[in-house]
């Protein structure tokens, strides 16, 4: 049985809106003397899943705000606060994205105007990171160049990548930062546990949904399945089902104007080829 969490380990209310609604139901279920059975028996769920979403681990979707309202005659409070969570700005959105990046067992993303960080080398990341204008950029690009630890463990997540055309041909650096990141895209694409396409600049492709911008979806056996939305200066994770299935139809649309994989390394070889 896993050890229980301190006070200080669990989440603060004060952190974001999630946190604040993790902390809330716990705090009526207490109230209220109910255990964590009888909690999952109001909002259908299990024990354990009860416990994630208690500790932060997982979120309260807006279905099981709904049940609580109902049960507990709130006056639709939680699923106010789930809404107000789904919408807005989370301050502490990037530590919880990196936690379920690192835990992810399936990983698909879509990248519209730059290569996404999982996949850059480390002098496109620096070039990136510097246009940035972060307080401490050496300290920035570690952390971005930590994150590539998931590619290489014993059990890496299989990861599904489509890349617009775009993102390989904005210039970033130097040519020769370029080539080497066009090189590092197909010997990646070439891992049993990654597949990469791209979707092609043409007038047959022409606009499609990701246009809209940057997206990704991860799943992990402790979360299920979350979406991130980019943003500047900010991002935004989406864990309500009927949310995440929308990106999930999304980047099902995206994929059907992507190349197979072979002539997606050819459109890179060319790209390479053109940089000077």
């Amino acid at each position: 049985m896993p050890a229980k969490r301190s006070s200080d380990e669990l989440p603060q209310p004060q952190n974001n809106m999630w946190d604040f609604i993790a902390y809330y139901l716990r705090f009526q279920r207490t109230e209220r003397g109910l255990s964590g059975d009888a909690l999952g028996r109001v909002i259908k769920a299990g024990k354990s899943q009860v416990s994630r979403i208690e500790t932060g681990l997982e979120r309260l979707d807006g279905t099981q705000a709904a049940l609580l309202d109902r049960a507990w005659n709130t006056g639709r409070l939680f699923s106010l606060l789930v809404w107000y969570a789904s919408i807005g700005h989370d301050p502490q959105w990037f530590p919880q994205y990196l936690a379920l990046e690192q835990r992810a067992t399936m990983i698909r993303i879509f990248s519209s105007q730059l290569i996404h960080g999982l996949l850059q080398t480390e002098d496109y990341a620096r070039e990136i990171i510097g246009a940035g204008g972060p307080l401490d950029p050496e300290d920035a690009l570690q952390k971005r160049l930590g994150r590539h630890a998931v590619l290489n463990r014993d059990s890496p997540p299989y990861i599904t990548v489509l890349l617009s055309q775009a993102s390989l041909e904005w210039p970033v650096g130097t040519p020769e930062v370029m080539r080497a990141q066009h090189q590092h895209l197909i010997d990646l694409s070439k891992q049993p546990n990654i597949t990469l396409r791209l979707v092609p600049r043409t007038w047959d492709v022409g606009a499609h949904p990701g246009l809209d911008g940057s997206f990704q979806l991860m799943f992990g056996l402790d979360y299920g399945e979350v979406a991130f939305s980019e943003s500047p200066e900010g991002g935004r994770l989406v864990s309500s089902p009927a949310d995440v299935m929308d990106y999930a139809v999304r980047y099902d649309r995206i994929s059907a104007k992507a190349l197979p994989e072979e002539p997606s390394r050819d459109l890179i070889r060319t790209l390479m080829e053109d940089l000077q």
